[in-house]
């Protein structure tokens, strides 16, 4: 005998609309809660990526690359948990499919697209996780070391997304820069780009790695200019908000 079923009436849309609610609400003051102690591990998780795990991956290790890869995937994890917004989530998202693509079907389509699509795909996860951090760093309050922290978070994802670009130049343009020898592929690509975008970024220019590409050279000078804006306007902003902090208090 089938049970008659029973309507939703109001009073039960109202309740489930406000269970709703609370919940998002919750969900949203757990985010506050732990924003800023996320910078913090953020920041030691890029440290480690490019300082160690990057070059360790460049030197032959056999673990580091599975542990590089285990690191970006954590930063992305955090950076999906704090988001607020469903763009940054869905940049990640699209950015991770094309990278695993490279990986998985790279065997199968030519180099130029596997390139694309693997440098692609970081440039895309990088720029949606600088979004987020920016947001948090530049958001108004106070400024405690915390956001500091995650200004270097930004400036560090800043090196991370040229040196994705600029591995693209040279996969797809092997004479890109002078004193270096066709790309073969091998994790020290991007050891060595993210060593002469860092350089780049903060004007160091030792000149062992020269661009010979326009587009090359015109990215380095993109960069560089990108690196010397970024330090004033966040040195004039954290400097704004604070007093503006100040006063409120």
């Amino acid at each position: 005998m089938a049970v008659p079923k029973q309507p939703i009436t109001l009073p039960d849309r109202r309740r489930v609309s406000v269970a709703i609610g609370e919940g998002r609400t919750s969900f949203r003051s757990w985010q506050e809660r732990i924003r800023d102690p996320s910078l913090t591990v953020l920041l030691v998780l890029e440290l480690c990526l490019v300082f160690l795990a990057a070059p360790l991956a460049a030197q032959g290790v056999a673990d580091a690359r599975p542990v590089a890869e285990t690191l970006v995937l954590a930063v992305l994890a955090i950076v999906v948990v704090l988001s607020h917004r469903r763009g940054a989530i869905v940049a990640i998202l699209l950015g991770l499919t094309a990278v695993l693509a490279s990986f998985s079907f790279g065997t199968g389509w030519s180099p130029v697209i596997a390139s694309v699509l693997r440098r692609g795909g970081n440039v895309l996860m990088f720029s949606a996780l600088t979004w987020v951090v920016a947001h948090a760093v530049y958001a108004p309050g106070r400024i405690t070391l915390r956001r500091l922290q995650g200004a270097v978070v930004v400036y560090l994802n800043l090196a991370v997304i040229f040196a994705a670009a600029f591995s693209l130049i040279w996969d797809l343009s092997p004479a890109a820069f002078a004193s270096l020898p066709a790309p073969s592929g091998g994790p020290d690509e991007l050891a060595t780009m993210l060593y002469f975008s860092l350089t780049t970024l903060t004007t160091t220019g030792y000149g062992d790695i020269v661009p010979r590409d326009p587009f090359a050279r015109s990215l380095a000078n993109l960069e560089s200019i990108v690196g010397q804006f970024y330090l004033a306007i966040t040195v004039a902003r954290l400097v704004t908000l604070e007093l503006e902090d100040r006063r409120r208090r």
